[in-house]
């Protein structure tokens, strides 16, 4: 699927799991999307594991509606994230503007954190439900889980299941998954 039209921002801070910020990195790169690591305001992020990504922008100087989807990894980034009321802010806004947002694994924090899943479906790691379910969430232990423009998912081993409709959703094939609103 050709997503040469579409531009993606992937969120980064310090900490973030490697697979889960660079799996959907390469695969919407791959697919043709056009996709912008956005930071807190540092040149730079290091994963759990050292590896180092470096920021296209900090969120300060882009606005949510240029981009089509906002893609939050997980790892205890998202934590870091949510201390930076204009991360949390660029999330929130780009939900109500009706940008797709896929968060996976300890993302859902930053979900939360912006006030976006009251009496939607979500997952994200187990440690993390109460946190999803407090914040007026109905989690469901599966790979993916799609409502309106949220995707959501709850470890690495869901990745090809959270890019592939990420993918579909941001073609335009995903519209006939949406559970009902």
């Amino acid at each position: 699927m050709d997503l040469s039209e579409k531009k993606v921002a992937i969120l980064a801070e310090d900490l973030y799991e490697d697979l889960e910020l660079w799996y959907p990195k390469l695969r919407l790169t791959e697919a043709g999307a056009d996709v912008w690591v956005i930071g807190a305001g540092k040149e730079a992020y290091h994963s759990k594991h050292g590896y180092e990504v470096k920021a296209d922008a900090p969120v300060d100087r882009v606005r949510a509606e240029e981009f089509h989807a906002i893609v939050i990894p997980g790892g205890y980034a998202p934590d870091h994230m949510r201390r930076h009321p204009k991360m949390v802010e660029f999330v929130r806004k780009g939900y109500q503007q009706g940008l797709l947002i896929a968060a996976i694994c300890h993302a859902g924090w930053m979900l939360a954190s912006a006030d976006i899943i009251l009496g939607k479906h979500v997952t994200g790691y187990m440690s993390i439900k109460d946190d999803l379910i407090n914040a007026g969430g109905i989690y469901e232990d599966s790979e993916v889980v799609r409502d309106g423009n949220l995707i959501t998912s709850r470890f690495p081993c869901d990745l090809p299941a959270f890019c592939r409709e990420i993918i579909e959703s941001l073609s335009g094939a995903g519209a006939r998954k949406e559970k009902a609103a």
